[in-house]
């Protein structure tokens, strides 16, 4: 009788992320705790509505070639291109939803503007308690956590966090991007 030889199947060779997977894989293993999740969900947005809103608050210089334009930019316009743009080169459609998401938060920012405007409160005061509320709750977040992440990386998650966080809705309601 022949001895049949062991097989020999090699193992499948492990998966290279690469782009904006690679991003997705890190951040969500850096996020491992449920309240920790919980919060993320919740202040995420709330931290970059209150960035928005207070580029928005900052004085715009006057510039002469703009003309009548010129009430229709301030800083949040340039933070608004720089935004879709970093997240077009890692993924057109996930651009297209964020620019769908902070032109939302424009609106609301244009609806607090006319609060103030009417005799209401500050909107850039309301935006730096929301930012600062936030900023915290993501700080204490990442101590439960437990793991001692260097300040470089967190500031790093700032861009890539409201992307991941569409990136699960996109996912759950089976869309492709």
């Amino acid at each position: 009788m022949a001895k049949k030889s062991p097989s020999k199947t090699k193992a499948p060779a492990p998966v290279e992320l690469t782009g904006l997977e690679l991003y997705f894989s890190k951040f969500a293993a850096s996020h491992q705790n449920p309240v920790n999740k919980i919060i993320h969900i919740i202040f995420i947005p709330l931290i970059i509505f209150g960035l928005f809103a207070i580029c928005w608050s900052l004085k715009f210089p006057y510039i002469k070639f703009l003309g009548k334009y010129n009430q229709d930019f301030n800083w949040s316009s340039f933070l608004l291109a720089f935004v879709v743009y970093y997240y077009m080169r890692l993924s057109p459609v996930l651009a297209y939803f964020m620019l769908f998401i902070l032109l939302g938060f424009f609106y609301i920012i244009t609806e607090l503007v006319q609060w103030q405007t009417a005799g209401g409160p500050n909107m850039g005061i309301i935006a730096l308690v929301i930012y600062f509320v936030s900023f915290i709750a993501l700080f204490a977040g990442y101590e439960l956590e437990g793991k001692k992440l260097s300040w470089e990386y967190r500031m790093k998650n700032v861009m890539t966090a409201p992307i991941f966080l569409l990136h699960l809705v996109l996912r759950r309601f089976k869309i492709k991007y």
